[in-house]
């Protein structure tokens, strides 16, 4: 959870202080000049202030040691995980967005076999925290 809150902030300051550096990460092009209707960088913007909140707050979960949200991240990471793929799988996404997505799989498998190993030491210690 540490993990992926820290590299969720960062990726959120990178995109407010160095947007250009971001869009280049994730397979974007980012044109000296946009198109009056272009509003990626607006759209950069609100992406990038969500991660740095959500970085926070995965930070501060983490800190209180927070296991139902621990839980309640595996199912939406691994639909972040599913939405991203299909956008790069049609077309809608460069193919370097699919780290994105791999990123979020990953987080969320390795998050959900650490709660069920956790689970499953407590169970042989006959202990239990609900969380």
């Amino acid at each position: 959870m540490a993990v992926f809150g820290a590299c969720a902030l960062i990726m959120g300051v990178t995109g407010l202080v160095a947007p250009g550096a971001l869009l280049g990460a994730l397979g974007f092009a980012d044109p000296a000049v946009r198109a009056p209707a272009d509003h990626t960088r607006t759209f950069l913007t609100a992406s990038s202030t969500a991660s740095l909140n959500m970085g926070a707050y995965y930070l501060l979960a983490a800190a209180a040691d927070w296991r139902a949200f621990f839980r309640w991240t595996v199912p939406f990471r691994l639909l972040t995980c599913a939405v991203f793929t299909v956008a790069v799988a049609g077309g809608a996404a460069p193919a370097g967005f699919l780290g994105v997505g791999l990123w979020e799989g990953a987080g969320a498998a390795a998050t959900g076999y650490a709660l069920f190993r956790e689970r499953r030491i407590r169970e042989r210690r006959g202990t239990s925290s609900g969380g």
